[in-house]
């Protein structure tokens, strides 16, 4: 829910002692034009550095709110025609730095390390943005920045081109950043941007900001950002249009299909048009995602389906403006409807999005794409739009539509077969953040015209220095047909009669949690109790099932971690089910059961560190005992090294039988240089019977443009017998135009 138990947590929560209003008056800077060259080396020996305007006095973020940061940093700020700059002089020893990785785009173990990043709001709306980092190390970070509900969250697979550079001294190392302005979508001529900078400090696991984040919002929040003025109206020097080309070269071969190695080639070419400083047009032909790491295999003992995340850059830009509707019980739209099955690959002809603002307060996307037709798959063509009009000072109204259509239909399906869904959405957002409140409604079409084919939802948060609490209720029509969105609970499989049926059903989902801060311990930072339930309903107001967690999260001062947690479930099984593969069916009827599990994570400074988890409960007809952990080892800063195992051993009884299920994952990303960097990670999955194999050299030779060599290969779990096995090269190329 609202708990996130890795490391990331020291950015994300807590209280406030000094007020928005206090912090908004002094976080604000006059950044100052130069005229002279400046070279991104991390040494700060031009003349414009001296006079640039600085701030100064950064103000503790975690563990407390009150303050200057012990480790201080000064950070200076200038522009030229093409460029915004930002250096920053970060005071730490040499010997107390901590790099956990080399590698770039990594969100997680940037938080992890002494760091420093800068969050812009170049549209100063506080609901999007853009977040730029650079680790003691010199590793790049960049994300696009949204609003998910209250909460800023920041997707480390947007892209863009800029430079940075990293010098290190025995008593500070310094952090240069240019951030070209073709990076960022603004408003040409105002004057004020929103802007923070943010400072990791691994030493004391202290996290610091430029301006006052009240200790229960992220770090990254977009609501106590200050101001950045511009002394003048700017138009910077913009290029038009950027150009990445790519070529492909693969050998693959299917062992169960019986096929021989087969080889093949692709090219095709992504664009970027600047219709405005605020307005871009991205339009793709033949793309190719054979880069694009491949999922985490996890172990589902659910029902349902899991989510897992879009990983394509093409979907990402703006990615908010058609992923954010819905709730995390029911999206509408999911990006990995389009161009992916069953986690295959389904041939993307083209495609195209308009996005961005074209007013101050108002932003549109439209996305259409074009699948071609397979042997399984008829081809479909997707279009996608969106809109979202900003009122009062955070809050906003939204709109969209989402049609799928078939364009060319293979033998058994309709020629002219769609799906559209249409709606609307209101979210209010306080100017402090603590409260969010949402009323949603949707309406979805298809060719047989049904009935009670809507999704209405309402939901309140309310977030505390102390505490926090909510409520999102929902109602899912049984005719609520989607084939964009991502809506677990609405199709439910039976297999006497091999048939998927749809239930229509009510879902309330409360929560609460404290956050309780020790000040007087020399352990522990916070504890955070916390418990939320999910009640179904069938629309008809039969109970279908009821989840229930209370658990307690400590996190202490050596970014240790303990989560002790009990689940309980209540379930009315409407159809039978298969729980663990062996064609033993559990049958229709009401089920109560609990598991209790903890998980204990250590210090993640350390270079050997990992954590352990365990878990013992009852399980429908039986019971489950769950248990794993993972070893990582870091040879900073190139290395980064682990395995994790998951193991669940369920007991269902003599009638129904038992299973044991193993995931096992071991590792290694090696960073050769900051620019070149092997990951190779194994996947050993009893449940989904395959063990994977994937390793993958990326090589930098130019900024974001990228030489990869990706090796896959698939064999069955049980017997390591051969699936299908493939090389994959692929050279790309980013041209400004």
């Amino acid at each position: 829910m609202l708990r996130s138990p890795n490391p990331i947590v020291a950015i994300l929560l807590v209280s406030a002692t000094v007020t928005y209003s206090q912090a908004q008056q002094t976080a604000n800077i006059t950044i100052q034009r130069t005229n002279e060259k400046i070279q991104v080396d991390g040494i700060l020996n031009e003349a414009a550095w001296a006079d640039a305007p600085k701030a100064t006095r950064l103000l503790n973020k975690w563990p407390v709110d009150t303050g200057y940061a012990v480790q201080q940093t000064d950070v200076r700020v200038l522009f030229d025609t093409e460029f915004i700059f930002i250096s920053a002089v970060n005071f730490q020893k040499k010997e107390d730095l901590v790099i956990q990785t080399l590698r770039r785009d990594q969100l997680n173990p940037f938080f992890s390390s002494d760091g420093f990043s800068v969050l812009l709001d170049p549209m100063n709306q506080r609901t999007n943005g853009f977040l730029f980092g650079v680790n003691a190390a010199g590793a790049q970070v960049e994300g696009a920045v949204n609003l998910v509900g209250a909460w800023s969250r920041t997707n480390e697979n947007w892209d863009n081109k800029w430079f940075s550079a990293v010098t290190v001294y025995e008593d500070r190392w310094v952090a240069e950043l240019a951030i070209p302005f073709t990076a960022l979508r603004f408003k040409e001529g105002a004057l004020e941007w929103g802007v923070n900078f943010i400072r990791n400090d691994m030493k004391t696991n202290a996290y610091s900001t430029w301006s006052f984040v009240p200790l229960q919002f992220n770090g990254t929040d977009l609501g106590h950002l200050g101001t950045l003025r511009w002394p003048e109206k700017i138009s910077p020097k913009r290029s038009r249009a950027t150009v990445i080309p790519y070529i492909t070269g693969a050998t693959t071969k299917d062992f169960a299909e019986g096929t021989g190695t087969q080889t093949t080639g692709n090219a095709g070419v992504d664009m970027k048009l600047s219709l405005s400083s605020s307005l871009n047009l991205d339009v793709t032909y033949r793309p190719d995602f054979s880069n694009v790491e491949v999922d985490r295999q996890m172990m589902n003992i659910t029902r349902f389906s899991l989510m897992f995340p879009e990983r394509r850059n093409f979907f990402l830009e703006n990615a908010d403006l058609f992923t954010n509707f819905g709730s995390w019980l029911t999206r509408p739209f999911f990006s990995r409807k389009i161009g992916l099955h069953d986690g295959e690959p389904v041939p993307i002809v083209a495609g195209a999005r308009l996005s961005g603002n074209v007013t101050k307060g108002l932003r549109i996307g439209v996305m259409d794409m074009q699948t071609a037709a397979t042997t399984d798959l008829s081809a479909n063509n997707y279009l996608i739009a969106a809109a979202q009009q900003r009122v009062f000072d955070r809050s906003n109204i939204r709109v969209f539509a989402a049609n799928r259509q078939t364009t060319k239909a293979i033998e058994g399906d309709l020629a002219h077969d769609f799906n559209r869904t249409f709606g609307g959405e209101l979210q209010y957002l306080s100017t402090d953040g603590k409260w969010t409140a949402f009323m949603r409604g949707h309406t979805a079409e298809t060719p047989e015209k049904t009935n009670d084919n809507h999704y209405l939802s309402g939901q309140v948060n309310y977030i505390h220095p102390k505490f926090y609490t909510g409520l999102l209720t929902e109602r899912v029509a049984e005719n609520y047909i989607n084939d964009l969105g991502f809506i677990p609970r609405l199709n439910n499989y039976d297999p006497v009669m091999d048939s998927t049926y749809r239930i229509g059903h009510y879902s309330v989902n409360p929560w609460l949690g404290l956050l309780i801060f020790p000040k007087k311990s020399r352990l522990i930072n916070m504890i955070e109790p916390n418990t939320w339930s999910i009640i179904n309903y069938r629309t008809g107001g039969r109970f279908l099932e009821r989840n229930t967690s209370v658990n307690v999260l400590v996190l202490f001062k050596n970014t240790s971690q303990l989560l002790a947690e009990v689940f309980n479930t209540e379930v009315h099984l409407p159809y039978a089910v298969d729980l663990i593969g062996n064609d033993y069916l559990v049958p229709v009827g009401e089920y109560a059961f609990t598991h209790h599990s903890v998980k204990y994570t250590s210090d993640s400074r350390k270079a050997l560190s990992g954590d352990i988890t365990a878990g013992y409960g009852t399980f429908y007809t039986g019971t489950r005992v769950q248990f794993g952990g993972t070893v990582n080892f870091r040879a900073q800063p190139w290395g980064a090294f682990s395995i994790s195992m998951l193991q669940n051993n369920i007991d269902l009884g003599p009638e129904y039988g038992s299973a044991s299920f193993q995931l096992i994952c071991p590792s290694a990303d090696v960073s050769l240089r900051n620019n070149l960097w092997w990951s190779t990670f194994l996947q050993y999955n009893t449940q989904a019977d395959n063990f994977n194999i994937n390793s993958r050299i990326q090589w930098r030779y130019k900024p974001m443009s990228d030489f990869f060599i990706v090796y896959s290969d698939n064999y069955a779990s049980a017997d390591l017998k051969a699936k299908n096995r493939g090389i994959v090269f692929k050279l790309t190329y980013w041209l400004n135009l």
